[in-house]
This record gives C-alpha cells, sequence and structure tokens, in this order.
C-alpha cells in the first residue's frame, strides 16, 4: 500500500535541523582572497551560530570557530546588546553572530560580551581572548590596516594595539547620568538608517571620527518589561513623532596626537545618516533634513574645513543607500533616485485650453559618478528600473558591479556596466541567471563573486562563481535529495503561481497565490491573506518562500500575498501614494486583492482572513476597519501601530510629517478613527503582541483594547511576557504558531 507523502507538522516547522537545509550567511572574502568565511547554524541547533570557512584553492569546506569552545555557557546579555540585536533582527539568536577580517590571518570573533582574536596558523586556528571584563565589549572591528581592535563599552571606544596589548580610550566617558555616549549609534539610527554603529577609523587608521549622542532631549517613555518573573520598568529614550531628537555632534580625533576637532552637529532638525572615509584622509558624511526630503554631501580633511559639495532631494521624501564607492582621488560612485522623463504634461481643460497637468514623477535609483571637488554627476545607468546597491568596483577596466531589479521587480540579480568619465550611460549586462533571486558579494579583485541564490522550488544555494557568472564550485550546495531535511515533505511542497492586478491609479500590483498540495479546483478553499504593506517592503518575490506558507497551505488554506503600493523596490511614484496618508492607497489595494480572490471559483468568499505583523498588524486592522462588515471571516493582528503619533520620528516623519503639520493625516491615518464605524459588530479579531516590545510600544495594543472595550467590540487576545518586537525561540514560535491556527480554524473551518 502505497505511503502518504508527508505534510509538514507543527512540531517539525519550527526544530532543527532547519527545513530550509544549510544557510550560510555574513558572508566574506578574506583580505588576500584565498577563503571565503561565513557563519551557519548547527543542525542540532538552529539558533546557534558557528564560524565556517571555505578555502577558494581545493573547494573544501571545514568548520573554523566552535562558538561553544568560546562561550561554553550562554550569557546574560546587556540592554544595549539585548536593543541592538532586536534592532538587526537577531534576537533570539546566539553564538557567533558577527565577525571581522583583520590581516589575512587574523578573525575578529565578538562573542559573550568578549572579544576574541582568531589566529590562523598551519596548525589551525588559536583563539587570543582580548577582553575579560564585566562590562559588555560591543560593535567591535578590527581597523583598517589590522592594528588595533576597537569597541564600545559602557558608551565610549577604546582600541587594543595588537602588538603591544595595549589598551586605550579613544572618546570621553559616557556620562549616564545626562544621558551622553560617545561612539555609538542613536535608537533612530539603528531601527530605521541601518546604522549600527557611532565610529569610522580612517585607511591609515591615522583618524577616527566618532559621534557624541545627547539623548536627554528625547522624552522619556515608561516601557513595562513584563516577564513571566515579574516586572521592570524600563525608561526609554524614545523619540515620538513631532517630539524632540537625540543631540548627535561628530568628531575627528588624531590617534596620535590625540587632538580632536569638531566637525558638525545634529538634531534636533536634522540627522547624521551617512559617514565614509576615502583615500586621502578625507571624510564624508550624509546629512538629513527633518523633512527628509534632502540629503546634503558634506566632507573635510586637513585642517577640518567643511563643504558641502551635493545635494540629494526630493518633493516627498529621499531614501537612503549605503552606496559611496572611492574609485579615484577626482570621483566616486554613488547611487540617487533620478526622474525618468518628465515630471508634468499638457491637457485641455473644460473649455479647449491647454493646461499644465503635475504627475507623479517616476525617479528610479540608479547609479552616478560624482565630481568630488564641485558635486557634479553623471549618470551610469538609467531606465524605469531600480538600482539595488554597488557591489564592486573594478577601476582598472571601468566597470561597477550592482545588484537591481531590472529584468523583473520579482527577482533580484547581479549586473555590470561601464562608467564612463564623458557620462556616456553603457549596455547594463546581466550576470546571474534568471528565475531566482540573488544576494551576492564580489571579491576584492573583482573577478568573482559569492552567490546565494534561491527559487520557489529551490531553498538558498551558496556557490563560488566566476565574475562572468559560471559556477567554479559549490560552498553550500543544499541539494534537495535524501538527506535533505525537507526531503520528506517534497511530494508535498507547494509552489506559488505569479501575476498582476491593477491599481486603482493604473499602476501594476503583483501578487502570489499559493494553491494546497491535494488542490481540487471544483472544490471551495479558505484563504489566508498575508500582508505587510509598509514601505520599503516587498513580500511577493520569485524566491523560496516562507515555510510557514507551505504549512498553511499543507493544512487546507490557501496563502495569499499582494505588494500594494506603498512597497518598495518599484520606483517613487509607486512609493510616493502614501505620502501624508498612510493606511488608505495601501488598504484599497489589498482590497482590490480580496475582489480577485472572490472571482476565483475555488475560493469559499465566505471564508478569508487576513493577518500580518507589526506594519502588517496595522494593516490587518485598517484593512478590516475600512472593509465592509463580513468580508474577512477572522483577523489576526500582530504587535501592530495603532496611532503614529505614538510611533519614532525618523520613521513616521519620512511618510506622514509630524502630528503638528499634518494633524488630518495623522487622524485618518490611525486605527482609532475608523473604530467610530463599529459598536460591537466587528469581524472575529486576534490581538497579539509582546509585553516588552520595545520598537511597537505594547502601549499602541492597550489603548487598542481599551477602546474597543468601551465600545462592546469583542476581541482574542495573546500576550508574550517577555518578548519585544519578535517573538523568538522554538517553543514561543510553536506556541504563537498554534494560537493561530486555532483560531483561523475555528472561524474559516469549523462550521
Amino acid at each position: 500500500m502505497p505511503t502518504e507523502p508527508a505534510k509538514l507538522s507543527l512540531e517539525r516547522l519550527f526544530a532543527s535541523p532547519s527545513l530550509s537545509g544549510s544557510n550560510p550567511r555574513g558572508v566574506k572574502y578574506s583580505p588576500d582572497g584565498k577563503r571565503v568565511t561565513f557563519i551557519k547554524s548547527r543542525t542540532d541547533d538552529s539558533a546557534r551560530y558557528d564560524l565556517w570557512q571555505f578555502d577558494v584553492a581545493t573547494g573544501e569546506q571545514s568548520l573554523l570557530v566552535d562558538s561553544t569552545l568560546l562561550e561554553p555557557e550562554e550569557v546574560e546579555l546587556s540592554e544595549e546588546e539585548k536593543a541592538l540585536r532586536e534592532r538587526k533582527r537577531i534576537a533570539g539568536q546566539k553564538g557567533i553572530l558577527s565577525y571581522d577580517w583583520g590581516t589575512d590571518e587574523t578573525i575578529l570573533v565578538p562573542i559573550g560580551g568578549d572579544l576574541w582574536l582568531i589566529k590562523l596558523t598551519e596548525d589551525g586556528p588559536t583563539p587570543q581572548q582580548l577582553t575579560q571584563s564585566d562590562a559588555f565589549e560591543y560593535d567591535a572591528k578590527v581597523s583598517p590596516k589590522g592594528n588595533y581592535v576597537s569597541f564600545v563599552r559602557d558608551g565610549a571606544v577604546y582600541a587594543i594595539e595588537l602588538t603591544t596589548g595595549d589598551e586605550a580610550r579613544l572618546t570621553p566617558l559616557a556620562e549616564p547620568e545626562k544621558s551622553i555616549s560617545f561612539g555609538v549609534a542613536e535608537f533612530v539610527a539603528q531601527e530605521e538608517m541601518d546604522r549600527y554603529t557611532g565610529y569610522w577609523w580612517s585607511p591609515d587608521e591615522r583618524y577616527i571620527a566618532y559621534t557624541k549622542v545627547d539623548e536627554s532631549t528625547v522624552d522619556v517613555i515608561e516601557r513595562f518589561d513584563i516577564t513571566a518573573a515579574g516586572t521592570t520598568v524600563i525608561n526609554q529614550r524614545y523619540p515620538r513623532a513631532g517630539r524632540p531628537n537625540a543631540i548627535v555632534d561628530l568628531f575627528v580625533r588624531d590617534v596620535e596626537t590625540a587632538e580632536t576637532k569638531s566637525l558638525s552637529s545634529f538634531g534636533p532638525d536634522n540627522y547624521l545618516a551617512r559617514v565614509n572615509w576615502t583615500k586621502g584622509n578625507t571624510l564624508w558624511w550624509q546629512e538629513v533634513n527633518r523633512e527628509q526630503t534632502l540629503i546634503t554631501y558634506n566632507q573635510s580633511s586637513l585642517p577640518w574645513r567643511v563643504w558641502s559639495p551635493l545635494k540629494e532631494e526630493q518633493q516627498n521624501w529621499v531614501n537612503l543607500s549605503f552606496d559611496f564607492k572611492d574609485i579615484s582621488a577626482d570621483y566616486a560612485l554613488m547611487t540617487k533616485e533620478i526622474t525618468q522623463g518628465h515630471p508634468h504634461s499638457y491637457a485641455e481643460d473644460e473649455n479647449g485650453t491647454p493646461i499644465r497637468v503635475y504627475n507623479e514623477p517616476e525617479a528610479y535609483r540608479h547609479i552616478f559618478m560624482m565630481q568630488k571637488t564641485d558635486g557634479a554627476i553623471t549618470p551610469v545607468t538609467d531606465g524605469k528600473w531600480a538600482v539595488k546597491s554597488i557591489t564592486g568596483v573594478d577601476k582598472d577596466n571601468s566597470l561597477v558591479y550592482f545588484t537591481g531589479w531590472k529584468d523583473t521587480p520579482l527577482e533580484s540579480h547581479l549586473y555590470v556596466t561601464k562608467f564612463a568619465f564623458n557620462g556616456r550611460i553603457e549596455n547594463t549586462t546581466r550576470i546571474t541567471e534568471l528565475g531566482k533571486t540573488w544576494a551576492v558579494i564580489v571579491a576584492p579583485d573583482g573577478q568573482s563573486f559569492v552567490g546565494t541564490s534561491s527559487s520557489p522550488t529551490q531553498p538558498p544555494q551558496t556557490g563560488l562563481y566566476n565574475i562572468d557568472g559560471t559556477l567554479i564550485t559549490w560552498i553550500e550546495e543544499n541539494k534537495l535529495d535524501e538527506n535533505h531535511p525537507y526531503f520528506p515533505y517534497l511530494e508535498n511542497h507547494t509552489v506559488p503561481e505569479y501575476g498582476t492586478i491593477t491599481a486603482e491609479d493604473g499602476q501594476t500590483l503583483y501578487y502570489s497565490i499559493q494553491l494546497p498540495p491535494d488542490f481540487d479546483s471544483s472544490k471551495k478553499y479558505p484563504v489566508l491573506l498575508n500582508v505587510y504593506g509598509g514601505p520599503h517592503a516587498q513580500t511577493v518575490t520569485r524566491n523560496w518562500e516562507r515555510l510557514s506558507d507551505q504549512f498553511y497551505t499543507h493544512n487546507g488554506y490557501i496563502v495569499f500575498r499582494l505588494d500594494n503600493r506603498g512597497s518598495g523596490n518599484r520606483g517613487k511614484k509607486f512609493e510616493d501614494v502614501i505620502y501624508r496618508d498612510m493606511g488608505n492607497a495601501e488598504v484599497k489595494d489589498q482590497l482590490k486583492g480580496v475582489e480577485f480572490l472572490k472571482s476565483k471559483p475555488f475560493v469559499d468568499p465566505e471564508k478569508i482572513a487576513i493577518q500580518g505583523w507589526s506594519y502588517g498588524g496595522y494593516m490587518t486592522l485598517m484593512t478590516m476597519l475600512q472593509a465592509e462588515p463580513g468580508t474577512f471571516a477572522a483577523g489576526v493582528s500582530g504587535a501592530p501601530v495603532t496611532d503614529w503619533s505614538l510611533y519614532d520620528t525618523f520613521y513616521t516623519e519620512r511618510y506622514m510629517g509630524t502630528p503638528q503639520n499634518n494633524p488630518d493625516g495623522y487622524e485618518r491615518s490611525s486605527v482609532f478613527y475608523h473604530l467610530d464605524r463599529f459598536e460591537g459588530d466587528l469581524d472575529p479579531l486576534l490581538l497579539i503582541h509582546g509585553m516588552a516590545d520595545d520598537n511597537v510600544i505594547f502601549e499602541n495594543t492597550t489603548r487598542l483594547m481599551a477602546e474597543m472595550q468601551e465600545k462592546g467590540i469583542h476581541f482574542e487576545l495573546m500576550t508574550y511576557p517577555g518578548q519585544r518586537h519578535g517573538i523568538r525561540g522554538e517553543k514561543l514560535s510553536k506556541h504563537l504558531m498554534l494560537t493561530r491556527m486555532k483560531f483561523l480554524d475555528r472561524h474559516l473551518k469549523e462550521e
């Protein structure tokens, strides 16, 4: 009798080893290009990571550093480290989570609150402990020439000279009673700018630039860190929309003479976004105004006079990038968003008189060459598609390698083009294989790259490739054979179908729909509309999709995703629809998706649920509240923003302005504004929130709970003591999924 194909169980979904197989991350080339290093989770504990190496010459892969040897027991993390890991979305993970190459033979590994230098000898790697203190050392780096290891301890920057072992403090001491620290990144820099550091070495190690962060101006929010064992009141400095920001000052210090120079000050109405050194010890930094419509590129060198050769401006908001590549003494490569075509056209009014019609500009991120002296820029790429990031530069052959979405918004690829000093735009060539989504690290010599790709039928694979895209060898083939942890479920594997629908303004929306493995077109199925919907995010991509979606389909659900207007990688016109009016166009697009679903004969129109987390939790609430009653059989809202005046400055004001200059927009974009339509008859709703959330503060949900109770609106609730913005760990992840499934099954399956 044939065996039934295996379906994913709740127990196996979150157990070790990971069902997606081995997936290296943190991939780096050694300075000499002879090794590729990466961190990889253990088969017996998918939350713990070790450091591995791949020998380019021999093709051999081996364990380089076993994390349990450096950290035999788990340590209690400092509050700063907990917050940093939450910002980096690696909370709940352990072992070696970051590392930094020094010389060809040394690697810096921070673990357990201390620092280790791994020396690569003929007899194998030898660990040397650099710090052993009660304090927690973090943000550790090897200086550019490998002579120092620097780090932050107790809110100040220190460095150890490796030849002597001498430790020196490079900044003033922190003053916690005044909320002053040095060399750190403030909350909004970490959470919203992806800037996790506050200090930067010059290429020759002569100078170090660092920040002074004064948070005394920032409101103190009493956050209740509620755990199973009790409650701690944490006075968190949290800059809510329209309220004061931290004051950040930028300094540069001569490491030899200790002479320090103040360069610039930021806040409360501007931000320090990016800092870069170029050859010749020239420091560049990007300053963003409070309205986030202008990026100013500043530069300084001895005697540290400051001038600003370039500005980047957008009508609504500017998007940051990390692309600033030094290519010569006079030029740098960068990316910025540039309008394609004309922002206005002509039409006739009712009297036949020609009138100018202003359209939303179709701005896309592209590569430019900038002349450092005067900020003059010339385009390197153009077209109605977006560059993701610059990944490598071959100066000798005037080639720039970059990732982007030239072929399709559903796949990120590696491309190459020439940059010409005369401003001529050359043809762009795709290097990586279609049908997959790629992440790429180009070698220092520009002759090879490490590429990680995945598709809807293949979990992530990491290979070493020639620069033309031909495979040299696998670093991690992750082959779906009988030895792969996902192999037992392969016969029931479901693959999304992709398509498009049209928004009300004519723009194209991409969707994916995933059917159960035993799909029968003559039957009607319940549907889960999984939504995020927020800026800069994209959920419909051609890659190895979330295994939770597999779990849903294996349990008889159709899974539907739609990238509404406002989401990322489609250009500024697509994004800007939400400007000063969040929770409007996004909701209309998701309801277009519901209309599309109801047109399908295999969809049960009475059994459609919506669920999401964070911005997706907000979208779940806003879509349910603006839809006709009965549109959804149920909704699951996790960690939702309920009122944008409760969220942080940099994120919220970028899209909404401040509550002071856009009061109507804030009111309309609030969940509470739409609650007035209901008096006890909202569709079934489950609210979920971590009780120690330091990003979307728990107050967002407690206010909503109180308001709905006042209105007699029934809802269900699940809270997680001690958990922050994400619910971490195998046991809690399993509990969270079980909570969801019991709620959904009750409303979508049980009669």
